[in-house]
């Protein structure tokens, strides 16, 4: 079964279209590098928690919107061979391309499917 990344984080509300271009320039790296698909998906109807939340886990501002994202891959093994590209790849080097947000605060896993219905 496929592999997951996946990702929340805080963007600057002003900030959208600068993050979605952003985030289709990555995408195309990541599939040459082996992705199956990137979803980018800006939050909408996202409550804050008690507890836990989605904008209480990237302590997200009030001129920020949380973005939820996940890219999928074949396999974990060729994630793991993909990402090492991406990472070395300068079209996504922090330096030349910096994040239109605030990557401190980003979380990020990865995830072995288990279910695709």
């Amino acid at each position: 079964m496929s592999y997951v990344d996946g990702f929340v984080c805080a963007v600057p509300t002003a900030n959208r279209e600068k993050y979605r271009e952003h985030a289709a320039g990555a995408a195309l790296t990541f599939k040459e590098h082996g992705a199956l698909s990137l979803v980018e998906c800006w939050g909408d109807d996202v409550p804050d928690g008690k507890l836990t939340s989605f904008p209480m886990a990237v302590k997200c501002q009030p001129d920020e919107t949380g973005v939820f994202s996940w890219i999928v891959w074949p396999s974990r093994q060729a994630r793991d061979e993909g990402m090492k590209k991406v990472m070395r790849d300068p079209r996504v080097d922090p330096r030349t391309n910096p994040m239109p947000f605030d990557g401190t605060r980003l979380i990020f896993g990865g995830f072995e499917m288990i279910l695709n219905a």
